[in-house]
Formats: C-alpha cells, structure tokens, sequence
C-alpha cells in the first residue's frame, strides 16, 4: 500500500473532545496511516484518499453524490455540462468504493434526478445500469425514500418530486445483512388460539384434490401441525397453496415454494405476525440551522442503512460527505467512520455537527 503523507495529503478535521471519547470506546494500537484516517472527517477530493485505501478494508459505504448541476456545491462532481460526463466521474469514485469494500460489505448510492427541457432525464437509474455493466455486482435492492415534506413547488405540468432511490450494490451472496433491525418495531405478541377453526376448509380442498393418496396423507399431516402451532401461539396464523385447486406460489416463478407445489403437491406459508420489511422508507428531509449545505439526507434514512448492513465497531465511508450525516449516525451507532469531501466548509460544518453530539 502507498504510504499516506497525511500532514501533506489531506486536511483532518477532528474537535480535540471527540478524540477523546474514540479513545474510550476504540482500543488498539494505531499501527499504519490507514487507521489515522478513521473516525475522521478529510478534506479532499475523494478519489486522492480513496485510492489510499487498502483494498477490502470498509464494511460499508454509503453516500448522496452532489446531484447533477442543479446546486452550487463549489468544486467538484456535479459541475459537468454533459450528463454522461457527470456518470462517468461517479464510476470512477464507485470502482475505487468496489475495490476497498471486503467481502461482507455494501455499497450504497442515493442519486438524485434532474429535468432538462421539462423532461426527466432518469439520471439514478443510468447510473446504476452502468454500474451493473461494469462492475461485477448484484443490485440487492432499490430502496425508495419518500419525503413527507417535499419541496411545495406548485407545478401546473407534471407532479412535485417527492421520492429519490437509494441503490444498494454488493460484491457476492455474503453480505451482512440484520433484516430484524430495519425499521425496527416492538415483537408483537402472539396470542395462542385453542379453539381456532383457522384451516378447517382446507381438509375438504385436500380430500378434493387430485394429488396422489401418499401426497394427501401429507398435506393433511403438516396442516394438522401448523394448525396446532397456532393453538400454541407459536405463530400468529398461516395459508395453504394446494396444486390443481390454488395459483402456483409467486405466480409460477422459480423459487422454494414453487418447487414445494411441483414435488410435494401443497406448500404450506407460515405467518409469524410481523410487518413486512418493504423498500421504501418515509422521512422528511432535514435542514440543519445557520449552515449553507444546499441538501442534507435525512439521518433516519441512513441509521435504518447502517443497521441493516453493518455490525457495530464497523467502519462505514462516505466520499461525498457533506454536512456529516453519514458520520454522525455512524457515531450514534456505535460504528466508526471515515467522511471526506472537498469542500472546506462542509468539512467543518461536519465536524461542528459531530462535536454537539456530545456537547
């Protein structure tokens, strides 16, 4: 690895009470210039430090790129007069992202659109084709923010913006993932139900049926034990897919289920009770008082991220860091940080944010 000349290199910004509390909560011996870099926020283009950092050494990055020439950000990406010019530099900032995330880790893009001549012009998703192009990664999911408080332009040809993906890349089937913990709501509590007649029709679809006598026998076997789970409260309720009399599972498509009506006759769906985990996630977008950042992610939005994809004691990465939101919600997680960006009052207005964390 090429050594960091960090007091050339780089301008770190670190309040002297932060230091502190990371050396109540991170022990170890710092033993190369890598380790200087974390639980930082630097200011410098992005691709300098990028290019500086071992390769699979963040669990996590994730970041708001400036959106395409519609906010003064002063220098950088996002001053392109061409829009293919603009993906183009974000590739470059996503293969150095690709190369330093390890084998668990994600990487998570949230691209804003742009209209020319009062026409979308798509900008997220030819980012993230190209992505898929280039890169050797699986697109995992597009997760939807939607801003209960959009900005109320009072269009009179097409409706106001209220939403922006969030698109979330991983290198193999391994990643992290705690599905429990996004939008993390209480355990419900599941009531046991003695005297439930819940699947008593499903005995006369099954005798009605034409599966096979051994495949009867079965269907009729598990029903009766995911009836009795029921009883117990061990799950809240459940449904059952018969072959010839239901739809086939998922629409016909190739999956568990799918091959449960194929080989079995029956698949049996149980219900544990809890919300579905969907891909969208609903916050207002924020503003932080007597700052000059043009746009700030919501910190909700990114806690929800980060405890989706990272353990604690992480390290998660923002290239683009802006005000520090990525910074911040790493802090108040328990994970460690790098944020970097090349704007200076960005970087400090970062770093006043992390300072009144603990103030």
């Amino acid at each position: 690895m090429k050594e960091l000349m960090l007091e050339k290199q780089y301008q770190l910004f670190y309040p002297e009470k932060i230091e502190k509390f990371e050396k109540k909560i991170w022990t170890g011996k710092v033993e190369n210039k890598f380790d200087d870099l974390i639980n930082r926020v630097i200011c410098d283009d992005n691709l300098n430090v990028l290019k500086s950092i071992p390769n699979n050494a963040i669990d996590l990055v994730i970041t708001l790129p400036p959106y395409f020439n519609q906010r003064d950000y002063g220098e950088g990406i996002g001053n392109e007069k061409k829009i293919d010019d603009y993906i183009h530099n974000l590739l470059k900032v996503f293969e150095q992202c690709y190369r330093i995330i390890n084998d668990k880790g994600s990487i998570v893009f949230n691209i804003g659109d742009k209209y020319l001549d009062a026409s979308l012009q798509l900008i997220p998703y030819r980012f993230a084709v190209e992505v898929l192009k280039e890169f050797k990664v699986k697109l995992v999911n597009e997760v939807t923010w939607v801003k209960t408080n959009p900005t109320p332009r009072q269009y009179k040809r097409r409706l106001v913006s209220s939403t922006e993906p969030f698109f979330h890349f991983v290198k193999n089937k391994n990643y992290y993932y705690d599905y429990n913990s996004f939008l993390e709501e209480k355990k419900k509590r599941i009531e046991p139900k003695p005297y439930t007649k819940m699947g008593r029709n499903y005995f006369r679809l099954i005798e009605n049926s034409d599966l096979s006598s051994i495949q009867k026998e079965a269907a009729l076997k598990e029903l009766k034990d995911v009836i009795n789970d029921v009883k117990l409260g061990r799950i809240e309720s459940f449904r059952m897919k018969i072959k010839g009399i239901h739809k086939e599972a998922f629409g016909g498509q190739n999956g568990g289920r799918a091959y449960h009506m194929k080989n079995k006759g029956f698949t049996i769906i149980r219900l544990n009770g809890d919300s579905l985990k969907k891909d969208i996630v609903e916050s207002a977008v924020e503003t932080i008082k007597d700052t000059n950042h043009p746009a700030v992610y919501p910190l909700k939005v990114i806690k929800e991220f980060i405890k989706l994809l990272t353990p604690e004691n992480s390290i998660v990465l923002d290239p683009f860091n802006g005000s520090g939101t990525t910074c911040l919600a790493a802090k108040n997680l328990r994970r460690r940080y790098i944020g970097i960006d090349i704007n200076k009052e960005y970087c400090e207005i970062a770093m006043k944010r992390l300072g009144e964390l603990y103030d």
